[in-house]
């Protein structure tokens, strides 16, 4: 393929702050930015050439999106696969369908990761209250967690079941929706891999990331993960199997559940991320090549940025809801580095921005 030169369109599917960072990425490539979303006051507007605000399915809208664009992606994963396949017929859109669909479906997700030679939870598919009690009968251990198959994040869409008598709330709690039945598994950390395929194959990953959760809502990231180098290794062996089988084109994040016994470090895929993520945004800071220049290189046919670490370590803290409101002293912080969203509402539990910091030594 060649690669789109400067002055080119790209088109961003979703208007959030990963759109945001993506087209301020563009834009010191030399490359303009389309932003396409259904929300009026999407914040990744603000930085964009041009925007479309238009529902998903409205196929007149993104035909004059695809008209007014060289190659599509999107900023996160419930774009509804058909407007994919839509825009496809006539723009490439990286990544392409195949990744999109399966990161939707956690069972997807999961069987191909095991299919690929990774360990993850144990799992079932579960439709019905009645199925749900019949695998925690006979097929997974309690106590266990039951997650809506599709459209679930931020802890959202998801029950812990530890007898049998909460089978009734928690399938309640998933309003009929298809749902996975997943094992505990009993981590001591997440890490996370986030990485770049490009379109002649071409993958390098960034230094796995380790991450720390408060409410269901990542609050810390840093890098490089306390993990073994082994464990590193293997982290990163497995998202270039998982790139390669969904012929991965842009960015994106693999997490781990990480198991540490005797010295030695076990990992578990939980979930992929099909698109830039939240636990790299320390790259933006302290690496010679973001996350979001990576994808856009990526999705461009450009040659892919150096991953490498310009610091010992680097943190990452999310700014959620009225976290935002320390602006000005963060901004006074010497060497903290922060990144407000534009976002006008600080609601709670609402990602407003993030700061990052170079560590001087690695992460003990």
């Amino acid at each position: 393929m060649t690669a789109l030169p400067p002055g080119s369109t790209i088109g961003i599917l979703g208007g959030g702050q990963l759109g945001r960072m993506l087209a301020l990425a563009a834009a010191n490539l030399g490359l303009k930015t389309h932003v396409y979303a259904p929300e009026a006051d999407s914040p990744a507007f603000d930085v964009a050439s041009a925007r479309t605000i238009a529902a998903y399915e409205d196929e007149a809208a993104l035909a004059s999106f695809a008209a007014d664009i060289d190659v599509a992606t999107y900023e996160f994963e419930n774009i509804p696969v058909a407007t994919v396949d839509f825009l496809a017929r006539s723009i490439p859109v990286r990544p392409g369908a195949k990744a999109l669909a399966c990161a939707q479906d956690r069972i997807n997700e999961k069987s191909l990761a095991r299919q690929l030679g990774a360990m993850t939870a144990d799992f079932a598919g579960v439709d019905s209250l009645s199925e749900l009690e019949t695998r925690l009968a006979d097929q997974i251990a309690m106590p266990c967690i039951l997650k809506t198959r599709r459209l679930g994040y931020d802890g959202k869409g998801q029950a812990k079941i530890f007898t049998l008598e909460d089978a009734p709330q928690a399938w309640a709690a998933m309003r009929d929706q298809p749902s996975i039945l997943e094992g505990f598994v009993n981590f001591q950390s997440e890490v996370s891999v986030i990485a770049a395929r490009g379109t002649d194959g071409e993958f390098r990953a960034f230094d796995v990331t380790e991450n720390e959760h408060r409410n269901h809502i990542l609050h810390r990231s840093i890098a490089p993960a306390r993990i073994t180098p082994e464990a590193a290794a293997e982290a990163v062996v497995i998202a270039h199997r998982i790139a390669d089988e969904l012929d991965y084109v842009g960015v994106f994040a693999i997490e781990f559940f990480a198991l540490h016994a005797a010295g030695v470090d076990v990992l578990y895929v939980n979930e992929m991320a099909p698109r830039v993520h939240n636990s790299g945004h320390w790259t933006m800071d302290a690496c010679d090549t973001s996350q979001f220049e990576q994808h856009i290189r990526a999705i461009a046919g450009w040659p892919l940025g150096s991953t490498r670490m310009t610091a010992p370590g680097a943190e990452m803290i999310n700014l959620i809801g009225d976290d935002i409101a320390a602006w000005d002293r963060l901004a006074a912080e010497p060497g903290a580095k922060l990144h407000h969203y534009g976002k006008k509402d600080a609601r709670p539990g609402r990602k407003m921005g993030h700061v990052n910091r170079r560590l001087a030594a690695r992460p003990h």
